[in-house]
Formats: C-alpha cells, structure tokens, sequence
C-alpha cells in the first residue's frame, strides 16, 4: 500500500535536518529589529483596503515577503510563486496554507512602490544602522571606501527598444560594462555599511566622497582611483591617517616605501569588499531589477541594509 500523503506542517516538523534556508531564515528572523522597522512604515501604511474592500495584508506579512524578496532575488511574480513552493519561506512570512491569504503579485509590487515613494528603503537603512550602533557594534573610527558596478540589461528586446537612458557604459580595465554604481563608505571596524551612494556607471569612482564620510573619521581607507592632494591635506591632523594607496607618475617605480604602505593599506580596505560579496553573492544581486535609477537605488538600501545584519548576526546573535 503506498503510503499516505502528510500535511507540509506536519511532514516539515518531522525533518530531522534543518536546510541550508531554514538555518539562514532563523538567524536572519532572529538579528532584524522587527518592532522598529514595522513602527518606521506603520504611519504610510493603509489601514483599510482600496474602495473598501477587503482588509490589506497584515504589515509584518508584507515587511517578511519584501526581505525574501532581497535575498532571494525574486521579482514580483517569482515571490509570490515561490511562497506557494516553499513551508520554509511560508512560515519565515507568517502564512499557513489554506489558513492564511498568499499575496499576489500585484499586492507585492504595490508594497514595494509604496516604500519607493515615501523613501522608506533608506530610512529602514538608516534605522538598521541605528539599531546595530545602540547594539555597540559600529565604532565609527575609521571609513573604508569603495565602489562597485550593478550590470544592467543591455539589450533592446523589450517593450521600449532601449536600453535604460539613466543607465552608462563605462571601461574597467579591458573590458567595459553597462549599467549604475554602488559607492559605500563602510565602518573599518566592524565592516558595516554606514553610507551609500548611487550613480551611473560613466561616473568616476573619485567623484564620490564627502556623501561616504561620516565626518568623524580618524583614518579613511581607498585605492588608488581616489588619490587626491587636496583631500589629503584637508584631512590632515592630529591622530588622522591617510590610508589612499600610493601611486606614482607613469613609467616611473613605486618607491619601496610607498609600496610596503600599499601592503599595509590592502590588508585594512579589503574588509570593504565584504558588503559587496554579501549583495552579489549571498543575496544573488547581479544585475538591476528595474528600469531607472531611483527604483534600483531604493532596492540598494534595503539590500545594504539587511547586508550589514548579515555581517553581523553572529554578534548579534551572541
């Protein structure tokens, strides 16, 4: 006789092995600040549904769906998909099957519009940041800063027959890209994100700085794209370090010294690709979602922002 079918519940509470998903759902579950983030959308939330419809989803339910969303890479339709296929990332958001409603895709999307147009991606930023320097986590001693290219889709096949117009190209070493740029300024201590900022890829990285310093740096950290005898001198002073990797005019050597600081510097600012490692790697953010700057930017700081509590959930946790 073949055996009986068992409810999804049941079957998963009968696992004797937690997933590689469950494991990071948990720990993520656990370091969010829920209560501060749903306090911080509450006031922009409807209370009741359009027309007079049925009531809206519960806030919370949203909030869980738009950070699986972050960390899955799901578009709209794909996360509402993926809650119906997945126990783990449905109990993650709070929903039964057969129990609970399952938000559509529309519903998701309108969610997600709703934290572009009162800019509440970076306020859940910024009010992540908070909660991690109330935890003593950030130190705010030194600044590491970076920067990185998001690809964007380069090809004409669609609705518009263009490529996005805030979108540039731009050359990196051989090879050249297409699409927008992340610049960071991150925590040396600690390795969080305390600032960012969005441009298009054409943009030099040089040209980003004073919106990536908190202004109570005693040493900054950069490579050689962000040489600057101007910002040198200006930060000059007592108990202040300059750690800008060195570089000499072409077709001239780099002195022994200025190497060995190399050396030195590299090992400080490579905690500055970390951030960047966890967006494209862990969360799978390769490319932009969406059309435009603004859109991909608000998605910038949601990401940054659950990065960091990634960076730190073992601290967190402890």
């Amino acid at each position: 006789m073949p055996n009986q079918p068992t409810f999804p519940g049941l079957r998963d509470a009968m696992k004797k092995k937690q997933t590689r998903r469950e494991l990071f759902l948990t720990e993520m579950d656990v370091v969010v600040p829920w209560g501060r983030l749903l306090a911080l959308i509450a006031p922009h939330y409807p209370k009741v549904g359009p027309k007079g419809g049925r009531p809206p989803m519960p806030l919370e339910t949203m909030l869980r769906v738009y950070f699986l969303q972050n960390w899955y890479a799901l578009s709209d339709p794909m996360a509402e998909e993926t809650l119906y296929d997945s126990e783990a990332m449905r109990r993650f958001a709070g929903i039964e099957l057969g129990d609970d409603r399952i938000p559509d895709e529309t519903t998701i999307l309108n969610f997600r519009h709703l934290l572009e147009r009162h800019g509440l991606t970076e306020a859940i930023f910024a009010d992540v940041n908070a909660h991690l320097a109330d935890k003593g986590i950030t130190l705010r001693s030194g600044t590491l800063v970076d920067a990185t290219i998001i690809d964007a889709p380069s090809s004409t096949k669609n609705k518009a027959r263009a490529r996005d117009p805030e979108m540039s190209s731009t050359k990196k070493g051989n090879e050249w890209y297409f699409g927008m740029k992340a610049h960071i300024g991150v925590d040396a201590d600690s390795g969080v994100t305390h600032s960012l900022h969005t441009s298009t890829a054409k943009l030099h990285d040089s040209q980003v700085w004073d919106e990536l310093l908190h202004g109570e740096e005693s040493s900054v950290w950069a490579d050689k794209g962000y040489v600057s005898a101007e910002r040198e001198a200006a930060f000059a002073g007592p108990g202040k370090a300059w750690g800008v990797m060195r570089k000499t005019t072409k077709g001239s050597p780099l002195h022994p010294l200025d190497e060995q600081a190399n050396r030195i510097i590299a090992m400080v600012r490579a905690k500055v690709e970390h951030p960047f490692r966890v967006i494209k790697r862990q969360f799978g953010h390769v490319k932009t979602r969406y059309r435009g700057l603004a859109k991909n930017r608000a998605q910038l700081f949601t990401l940054f922002a659950l990065g960091n509590l990634f960076l730190v959930r073992r601290k967190l946790m402890a």
